[in-house]
């Protein structure tokens, strides 16, 4: 029972860290000692999980998903999900550069120890931060779509963006917002918007059976070209995440009201609002202290 609190103790932390484009969860579940067994634990779900029901019965099938680990950690994700959803959303509606300011410096830090966790960093690997970097920086520049409602781009999204949730480095809620679809999913999170959750969540699952084989193998047999991938897409992505904005070209309306705009990144004198530098300047310092403080914790637990 202890153990199985304490994985649901991480997926709370989980939890937190996805639902924010700053840290991935899967960079939590690594420096908490569970990321080995979760990416081993999704890429063993296949079809012969359905065979060993039919075969061996619910017993067996229950210990071969090893669904003692996945349901005290879930639980914890979706706990925490539900907990913070109403907290993100206001922040992004009210105070969206004090948000960014916190999230800046979480990415900031998650690169140093993403970074930290090549072995050799040689040409090769060197070459892979540059790929990524430019990836990342190119996704940054590209304008949400009109079609981030519809519900088959909702699934693709939930399918693309939990591959991203398991990896460290990559912030799977960080590629919902460069889709565009960020605060449509956190909005139905919040008003307990149970459809559009669904077609999220089949998407997920999708994304977990295509993906959680492939993204297994590459981290054991490719681990430093893959973190140092990883590590480049976090140095993009700051384009991204700078706090202060403003709103160039409206892109769409939605049903509710809720308008996404094409945006360019200002320097706090030429912010349309008060840019409150000392408060941003404080968050993106906390943010930076968190992943550093979760390091140490963990490696001394």
């Amino acid at each position: 029972m202890n153990r199985y609190l304490g994985i649901a103790a991480r997926g709370l932390a989980m939890g937190a860290a996805d639902i924010v484009p700053g840290v991935s969860g899967g960079t939590i579940a690594f420096i908490t000692g569970i990321y080995e067994e979760l990416l081993e634990t999704l890429s063993n779900l296949n079809l012969s999980t359905v065979k060993c029901l039919f075969s061996e019965g619910l017993v067996a099938t229950w210990k071969k998903m090893n669904a003692n680990f996945l349901l005290a950690l879930f639980a914890g994700v979706l706990v925490s999900i539900f907990s913070l959803a109403k907290a993100i959303e206001y922040f992004l509606e009210f105070h969206p550069h004090l948000l960014w300011s916190f999230f800046f410096g979480l990415v900031g830090a998650s690169i140093i120890y993403v970074g930290k966790q090549v072995e050799k960093w040689n040409a090769m690997n060197v070459i892979a931060l540059i790929i990524g970097s430019a990836v990342a920086f190119y996704l940054t520049m590209l304008s949400p779509g009109s079609n981030v409602g519809d519900w088959w781009y909702i699934l693709i999204c939930g399918a693309i963006a939990i591959c991203a949730m398991i990896l460290p480095g990559i912030s799977g809620s960080f590629i919902l917002l460069l889709l565009g679809a960020y605060p449509t999913v956190i909005a139905a999170v919040s008003d307990r918007e149970f459809g559009t959750l669904g077609i999220f969540a089949t998407g997920c699952i999708i994304g977990l059976l295509a993906f959680s084989k492939f993204l297994n193998w590459m981290f054991k047999n490719h681990k430093d070209i893959t973190i140092a991938v990883l590590t480049g897409f976090l140095i993009g992505s700051m384009n991204k995440l700078w706090p202060w904005k403003e709103n160039i070209t409206l892109l769409h309306t939605h049903s509710d009201g809720r308008e996404d705009w094409l945006q360019s990144n200002v320097l706090p004198g030429a912010f349309a609002g008060e840019p409150q530098i000392l408060f941003a300047a404080l968050l993106a310092i906390v943010g930076f202290a968190l992943i550093f403080l979760m390091e140490r914790f963990a490696s001394k637990a």
